[in-house]
């Protein structure tokens, strides 16, 4: 009769996905950088110069499609956060409102997109911890770059 699988479960330990919080997701991260790039390069131009009535209702517009642009481009989630965090902008608002709503957008992308960094910072320890666990139980030696120093081999 053969040895069953069950008498070694660590020989051959099964790999489980790692579990991937659900929450705001990212459904079209390059157009939200296109997004994030023009409305920052906006921003900079509106200090720089004093923008006539045409020059701030454009704005206005460029801000408003931009919004429906990175709202197409995020969960429902981000979505909502957005909405509760951006500044209407009409007929009537001041050059001063137009670049504090810009700079408001500006800051939420960054913190955005530093929040993207984070969670793949994460994902990346996470699965580093898992590999380094994997090798621990079959006894492998530890992976390049794991801090600790090896002994030198015989040609050294």
């Amino acid at each position: 009769m053969a040895p069953s699988d069950d008498a070694h479960p660590d020989e051959h330990p099964e790999v489980l996905p790692a579990q991937v919080p659900q929450g705001p997701s990212i459904e079209q991260p390059a157009k939200l950088i296109r997004i994030a790039a023009m409305i920052r390069e906006m921003l900079e131009d509106v200090r720089q110069s004093k923008p006539d009535e045409a020059g701030r209702r454009r704005v206005r517009e460029v801000y408003e499609r931009a919004l429906t642009g990175l709202k197409e481009g995020v969960s429902k989630d981000l979505q909502d956060e957005l909405d509760t965090l951006t500044i209407p902008l009409d007929s009537s608002s001041s050059e001063s409102e137009i670049r504090l709503a810009q700079a408001q957008l500006v800051g939420w992308l960054e913190g955005l997109f530093q929040g993207i960094q984070a969670a793949l910072w994460s994902q990346h320890m996470q699965a580093r911890a898992e590999i380094e666990e994997m090798r621990r139980r079959r006894g492998l030696p530890p992976g390049p770059g794991d801090g600790s120093r090896r002994e030198p081999g015989q040609y050294l």
